[in-house]
């Protein structure tokens, strides 16, 4: 059985958008979002518990309250939910996890944002390549922010691909954003073009990333561990953008 449960019962959200943060290739989505939680200091909004899921506790520096590994945080201002896990999503949850997410986007009418790294080795002064798929009536919000479709046959994998595949199944308003990204390491700058040219235009919302690249050291030490669990991570556990011709 899968479940949201609202923790801040004050806050009052409009159509929001939904941001997900789910570990995946370069941890680029997590990265990102983990920025937005942190950087408007969201309110913890909500748990997810559903079949698969580690049961596990999670806790902060400095903290004594404990939390579950995956969280809803709003910003009511903002009408921002962003999507914060701890750790994979496994395939055996996948079907489940992203079915109630998709129930709370159709109950509260939110429009959600997507995000996979796509495996690319850059050179240092290469700025990574960001590409938008959609699903529901929303690709044109991507043509009007000049975010290139993609330009091989690809596929998203993992739990993200799952979310995805379940708002194109109820003909949800999602935006699927792949960027380009290290496909060993955290990648903090690819998470800041994430927020730059994606989450920012497409929500409106103004975001300040310049400290993700300089603080690339810090952030790369923090998520190596995760990085590595996700290296080692079956392929379908770990949510990435794949060209499809690997396959053929």
């Amino acid at each position: 059985m899968a479940n949201v449960t609202v923790v801040a019962e004050d806050v009052e959200l409009d159509r929001p958008t939904l941001v997900e943060g789910l570990p995946g290739i370069g941890l680029v989505g997590k990265i990102a979002t983990d920025h937005l939680v942190e950087t408007f200091d969201m309110t913890y909004f909500a748990s997810i518990d559903c079949e698969g899921l580690p049961r596990i506790a999670v806790y902060e520096d400095g903290s004594r309250e404990l939390q579950p590994p995956v969280r809803l945080y709003a910003d009511e201002e903002r009408n921002l939910v962003a999507l914060q896990s701890d750790v994979p999503v496994s395939a055996s949850a996948a079907s489940e996890f992203s079915s109630c997410i998709s129930n709370w986007l159709e109950d509260h009418d939110a429009t959600a944002i997507y995000m996979s790294g796509l495996p690319n080795k850059k050179e240092a002064d290469e700025i990574p390549s960001l590409y938008g798929v959609a699903t529901g009536d929303v690709a044109d919000r991507l043509d009007e922010q000049d975010i290139d479709t993609p330009g091989d046959k690809g596929a998203i994998s993992g739990p993200t691909g799952a979310l995805l595949h379940e708002a194109g199944a109820r003909d949800l308003d999602a935006l699927g954003l792949i960027v380009e990204s290290d496909p060993q390491f955290p990648d903090p700058e690819a998470a800041r073009i994430l927020i730059e040219r994606g989450i920012a235009p497409l929500t409106g919302v103004e975001v300040d990333s310049s400290d993700l690249v300089e603080r690339a050291e810090e952030i790369s030490e923090q998520k190596e561990q995760l990085a590595q669990r996700m290296q080692e991570a079956e392929s379908d556990e770990s949510s990435q953008a794949q060209p499809l011709r690997m396959f053929q």
